[in-house]
């Protein structure tokens, strides 16, 4: 049985988005429902449905969810992959604000909460409606630059960026992802920037004045904390860094999960969104009511 509605997101420049809602359980253990509803907004390549079991979670705790796809992944893709024209760039200044708006006006909030999975949460700097943030919960969410890369990612990182991505877009007109265990596969403009914004330290303040020419991160002022592993191989602590050092104006956090502290074989990149990880959960939201 589904525990969401689905509800169409129409973005600034009428492309349409998949998404999923999810109602506060009125049963909930908080009293009442809480202020802000939460957008999940998901990482490169990743579904929605990935986070159904947490934003299930959520609304046992009070919270209004809503989770979607960008343009160009899973039920947001509309026709082939190879002629989609998805970018980051559009994932950021088109899809998470419309997103943001979809969520108040079905809520009737003032702001929402935004919960970013790794790219998720690393695109608020350049969303025109960034005001409509009350804050930022990152998980496993860093600039992914290649230096700050560790383990046997140090390696498939640029071999994903420079041979595989290049190959696969002339090939097959997308970039190839899924078959070495990246998620579903990506538009080739997506891939393309991935690789561009990962090359140099800043993320997608690598495009600013070349593609993008609104540039919020120094306006930005709401807190924002970034959940990271130690043995997550892409959002390491010098890449956390990097990205937090983005938002100069804001209120910033990290913290460090360490698996075998938390009774954990391993973290990751990916698993804090699991149910076999749902410990972790309830720091996200302690997080959340801690600033409320």
């Amino acid at each position: 049985m589904k525990k969401f509605e689905p509800i169409n997101i129409t973005c600034k420049d009428g492309y349409q988005l998949s998404g999923q809602y999810y109602s506060a359980n009125p049963l909930a253990q908080s009293a009442q429902t809480q202020s802000h509803p939460i957008l999940i907004c998901p990482a490169t390549g990743i579904t929605k449905v990935f986070y159904n079991a947490f934003a299930e979670w959520l609304t046992d705790q009070g919270f209004n969810v809503m989770s979607f796809d960008f343009r160009g992944i899973g039920e947001s893709l509309h026709g082939a992959l190879k002629n989609s024209t998805a970018s980051i760039q559009d994932w950021g200044q088109l899809d998470i604000p419309a997103a943001i708006e979809t969520l108040l006006n079905k809520t009737q909030a003032e702001k929402i909460i935004l919960i970013g999975h790794s790219a998720g949460g690393q695109l608020l700097g350049i969303a025109p409606n960034h005001k409509k943030v009350a804050r930022v919960i990152g998980v496993s969410c860093s600039t992914g630059y290649l230096k700050g890369l560790k383990g046997r990612t140090k390696f498939l990182g640029p071999v994903m960026f420079n041979v595989i991505f290049p190959i696969s877009s002339l090939l097959k007109g997308y970039g190839a992802t899924k078959f070495i265990g990246m998620g579903e596969n990506l538009p080739k403009q997506v891939a393309k920037q991935w690789a561009q914004f990962c090359g140099q330290p800043g993320y997608v303040t690598n495009a600013i004045g070349k593609t993008i020419f609104e540039d919020f991160h120094h306006e930005i002022q709401c807190p924002i904390t970034v959940y990271w592993s130690s043995d997550d191989q892409i959002a390491t602590e010098a890449n956390v860094k990097d990205l937090l050092s983005l938002y100069p104006n804001a209120n910033t956090q990290m913290h460090e999960l360490k698996p075998n502290q938390l009774g954990f074989a391993q973290i990751g990149h990916m698993l804090m969104f699991k149910k076999s990880h749902n410990k972790i959960w309830p720091l996200i939201t302690q997080e959340i009511l801690s600033q409320a």
